[in-house]
């Protein structure tokens, strides 16, 4: 059930969209509830150049959605615009809305605070990127910059967070070691738990694995499945296999545009569109 109390409170600190759905149908069964959305998305790197052009695409909670698509197709760009990453360089602009619902505001709204939206929405990067602290430093950032102090609710959160992370019991008697003396593969997962300590309703992962070996990225893989039981998660993949593997949803964009969209095992298998089969075997991209 949704609390009231946080449906307002997240409403006044993000404004308000406009009503109206736009989001491309998918086959099959009625779809599940929308966790968000874009509406006729576009956006200007500084240089004017337009990197996406009118993107209407659902997110659906609880589930995975893969965005695939060669180099330089907008899918990395499309991710950092729901956390509003792009806001760090000067002269980049959005047009059009991204909807998070239920409270349905637009996280692009001139008056939303980007700081909040990045608590909203957690993002995990190409690299493993833990901060020059602790573990435990590493996972606390976040609830700290939300005003958390007393550190028996810094130690419940940050247990949790690990073990939401499936790190807890490795790292559980290292708290004050450096981040950076973890493997690859722990420090990837150091930052997944960085993530989920604010209590994100949307997990945004670039490549999250690209950077690891094989049983790392096996290990990364189990946890997206586990975590979608209780967050909304968008992944950027070069890797078909992965998206068959991880994800609900699929995503095949080109050159900016989304060329479609539809549940994983229809993209795989029964794409609508000859560019997507194209590129799903290989023949293209």
């Amino acid at each position: 059930m949704v609390n009231p109390m946080a449906t307002a409170t997240h409403a006044s600190m993000l404004g308000s969209a406009n009503p109206g759905a736009t989001a491309p149908a998918v086959s099959g069964d009625s779809p599940p509830p929308l966790k968000a959305e874009s509406r006729g998305l576009d956006f200007y790197y500084s240089n004017s150049f337009q990197a996406l052009k009118s993107i209407d695409m659902p997110v659906y909670e609880n589930k995975v959605t893969a965005l695939i698509g060669p180099s330089g197709c907008g899918k990395s760009t499309f991710l950092r615009c729901f956390n509003r990453m792009h806001d760090l360089y000067a002269g980049n602009r959005y047009a059009g809305q991204i909807v998070l619902h239920p409270d349905n505001t637009d996280l692009l709204a001139k008056d939303v605070d980007p700081i909040e939206v990045r608590m909203r929405i957690g993002m995990v990067f190409q690299k493993p990127n833990p901060f020059p602290k602790t573990i435990y430093e590493n996972v606390a950032y976040g609830l700290r910059v939300r005003g958390m102090t007393q550190k028996n609710q810094l130690d419940d959160k940050i247990e949790e967070s690990l073990r939401g992370a499936a790190l807890w019991d490795e790292v559980k008697h290292r708290l004050g070691e450096m981040g950076s003396n973890l493997s690859g593969g722990q420090q990837q997962r150091l930052c997944i738990a960085r993530a989920l300590a604010t209590d994100p309703e949307i997990l945004l992962f670039d490549e999250p694995t690209s950077a690891l070996d094989p049983i790392a990225t096996a290990s990364i893989e189990e946890l997206v499945t586990e975590l979608k039981k209780k967050v909304t998660i968008l992944i950027v993949t070069h890797n078909m296999q992965q998206a068959a593997r991880v994800s609900d949803y699929t995503a095949y964009m080109y050159i900016g545009e989304l060329m479609e969209f539809d549940k994983t095992d229809t993209i795989f298998f029964k794409p609508k569109r000859k560019e997507t089969e194209d590129y799903i075997t290989g023949r293209f991209g």
